[in-house]
């Protein structure tokens, strides 16, 4: 009976002293191997005998859970995680400086019902690149409609409004509620397959700002040496050889040059955008039949 009465004791105690015990802060991080925006970093939690932890990104965010989620990173740099371990009046702190990559080279892929394409994001536009990655990480695009297709010129899509949208709904007005600065290079051209901002035109947008959202994808016509001539009269920008060539072998629409921004260009599939530019469409240019897209990254390009 003693002995029984001594080891209650001796447990008692020991959870006595394990309850007074120091917490101990610790963390692990997960898939850092992507860019940002598209990075989404996954944190461990390695604590032990803590109630309460305050964790700090080091972007401005923070979480009290235990096991944070996944948390997106919307620019590259150096970042401080701080991890505080509380238990009643103690603590322990740690931190941790993690780096995100800058998203060079990165593709994505472009789904839809009539094939994919693979698109090579501009690294000379990176506001827009960027901008674009990061919608692509919130899964913004999936479900939205081509809801502007002319053959022979372009496909359009990107309107959050388009939806779930009612048929015979006139779309094209829709965005996230902000815009992007132009961001016009010579080398970045409106060929066949050329991934370009939208926006609005006429004397309300005279800094040519791209939509925040919606983009085009180019089909457009072989040019030949007297069309490049007469542009080149217009625009007084006379067009190095290899783009007069590439215009003469994929086509394009090279009237659009340097009045919209191009960040990105189609790898692979440029034959889904003539099967999209061949649809049916209404009167505004909405196809009959709705053409959804579905955008992911993909990864970067090593080539």
């Amino acid at each position: 009976m003693i002995k029984n009465i001594l080891y209650l004791a001796l447990c008692i105690a020991a959870l006595g002293m394990a309850s007074c015990a120091t917490p101990t802060a610790a963390f692990r991080t997960t898939n850092l191997d992507q860019p940002a925006p598209i990075a989404k970093v996954g944190f461990e939690n390695d604590s032990k005998n803590a109630d309460e932890y305050f964790w700090d990104f080091g972007d401005g965010n923070s979480s009290t859970k235990d096991k944070p989620d996944k948390h997106q990173y919307t620019k590259a740099g150096e970042y401080t995680v701080t991890l505080k371990a509380v238990k009643g009046k103690k603590e322990q702190i740690t931190s941790k400086v993690i780096t995100v990559a800058e998203a060079k080279n990165c593709t994505v892929e472009l789904q839809t019902e009539y094939g994919n394409m693979t698109i090579l994001l501009y690294d000379s536009t990176p506001q827009h690149r960027d901008n674009f990655l990061k919608l692509v990480a919130e899964n913004y695009y999936d479900d939205l409609l081509f809801h502007r297709v002319i053959q022979g010129f372009m496909i359009q899509g990107g309107d959050p409004d388009s939806r779930n949208a009612r048929p015979g709904r006139q779309l094209g007005m829709g965005g996230p509620g902000y815009t992007i600065p132009a961001e016009f290079d010579d080398e970045n051209i409106h060929l066949k397959g050329a991934l370009s901002a939208a926006r609005t035109g006429g004397p309300s947008n005279p800094q040519k700002r791209s939509s925040g959202s919606q983009f085009y994808i180019v089909q457009g016509d072989i040019q030949n040496d007297a069309q490049l001539d007469g542009m080149e009269m217009r625009t007084g920008y006379k067009y190095p050889e290899k783009q007069r060539e590439a215009y003469k072998e994929v086509g394009g629409t090279p009237f659009l040059d340097r009045d919209y921004t191009v960040f990105g260009i189609v790898t692979e599939g440029l034959d889904i955008i003539d099967k999209i530019a061949a649809v049916k469409t209404q009167p505004g240019d909405r196809p009959l039949e709705d053409v959804k897209m579905k955008i992911v990254f993909k990864g970067t390009n090593v080539q």
